[in-house]
């Protein structure tokens, strides 16, 4: 049976962080050390980011806290707090986004209501709290209290495409099934001053964002494309185990992003894919630029560029992730969806056609998750590929910010 993610909606917190800016504030730390600015320079002038948000309004312009707790605005000095207080952060702040997006996600699905939902599978990496998110989602949209419910946590930049596998297993079981998905992670939470390597290049890279999704197998009405999700496979590389990796600490989660990923990631993309294609012979047997559509998670700019460069695709092809990693830096596990919003808002010059997608996404392992997936357009359907932006992604910006904007 056919089962389509039929609704796929964004947010984001209300701070915003210039990139130059950031690395500037980085740069002043009293305790960094000569080699630490020239990576810290390094890292964040050539990650391909311009801007990334952030749930900590103490690192907001203007902001002038008395009892800071991450970052003092008079000083610039970043503060460290305990993993305790940065997850207090998280429980309240991942509440309001795993609410906003997964309302709107809803109420983007035509034919589709709160007392249809019968799944929900939530995501995240980046905090831990009991009853969980899955809890707070069936509470605050009135959803049925027999709902089943599964959290997917601490898996890292992948985790969206096994909730999605996850979703796709559940429909296929059950025809009447509707599995609502949504992932947030508030990397910045974890953000810290440091002369390791590692550390800058996750400063220097990672933001926070949310994304839910409706998946069913139901056949439903839509005047917007969907995505129906068609194979998924997971992968192992031979080697990477150290390169990326994501611990708890006393003062916050610890990434391990090694400067090697990227030539892994080039060594061994083309056999992850293999399983994957090997669902569609026709199509494992073309270049893998013919396949339309690719949605790889922007884990850093040099990833992208090993990825296009292994795989033989098109710079147009690689916009989705590359527009992405730009406005909205690596979110982690929500980032490939932002990256999907992308390819589904976009669309194809002949607008009547169907488009096949790849979905890439990589964490610690080193896993590779894929999927295959096909954009359908809606109906009425649009004319000719639109530039995407932030505007026309209709992502919402969620926060006291956001509140005192509404407010005027």
């Amino acid at each position: 049976m056919t089962v389509t993610l039929r609704s796929l909606e964004l947010a984001i917190p209300s701070t915003e962080l210039a990139q130059q800016e950031l690395r500037d504030v980085f740069l002043a730390q009293p305790d960094l050390s000569r080699l630490g600015s020239r990576l810290v320079t390094s890292a964040f002038d050539n990650s391909g980011i311009e801007r990334r948000y952030s749930a900590l309004t103490e690192w907001g312009e203007g902001a002038a806290d008395e009892d800071p707790v991450f970052f003092d605005a008079g000083t610039h000095d970043f503060l460290n707090p305990t993993t305790g207080a940065r997850n207090e952060v998280f429980a309240r702040e991942a509440t309001e986004l795993y609410v906003r997006t997964a309302e709107a996600a809803l109420e983007g699905c035509e034919g589709l209501e709160a007392a249809d939902v019968t799944h929900v599978i939530t995501v995240s990496c980046t905090g831990f709290f009991a009853p969980g998110p899955d809890y707070r989602i069936v509470r605050a949209l009135g959803l049925n209290p027999s709902v089943q419910r599964y959290h997917l946590g601490f898996m890292g930049c992948y985790a969206a495409l096994p909730a999605l596998r996850q979703a796709q297993t559940i429909c296929r079981a059950d025809p009447d099934a509707v599995v609502l998905v949504a992932t947030v992670e508030l990397c910045t939470l974890h953000v810290r001053t440091s002369n390791d390597p590692d550390t800058i290049v996750g400063s220097s890279l990672f933001a926070d964002g949310a994304a839910a999704a409706v998946v069913t197998g139901r056949d439903l009405p839509s005047d917007r494309p969907v995505l129906t999700l068609d194979h998924f496979e997971t992968v192992l590389t031979p080697v990477g185990e150290e390169a990326m990796a994501w611990n708890i600490g006393d003062h916050g989660f610890e990434m391990v992003l090694g400067t090697y990923v990227p030539h892994i990631i080039d060594d061994h993309i083309t056999d992850a894919l293999e399983p994957l294609l090997a669902h569609e012979p026709s199509l494992a047997a073309r270049p893998h630029a013919e396949i339309e559509q690719w949605a790889i998670h922007p884990g850093g700019r040099s990833i992208l560029d090993k990825v296009e460069a292994r795989l033989g695709l098109s710079t147009e092809q690689l916009l989705p992730a590359r527009d992405t990693l730009r406005d909205y830096g690596n979110m982690s596990s929500a980032t490939v969806m932002f990256v999907l919003k992308h390819i589904l808002e976009g669309g194809a010059a002949d607008a009547d056609a169907d488009e096949r997608v790849c979905a890439m996404a990589f964490g610690p392992g080193l896993t590779v998750e894929t999927a295959l997936m096909t954009r359908v357009p809606g109906s009425p359907r649009g004319a000719g590929r639109r530039t995407v932006s932030p505007a026309a992604l209709r992502i919402a910006p969620v926060g006291p910010a956001a509140a005192t904007a509404a407010d005027r």
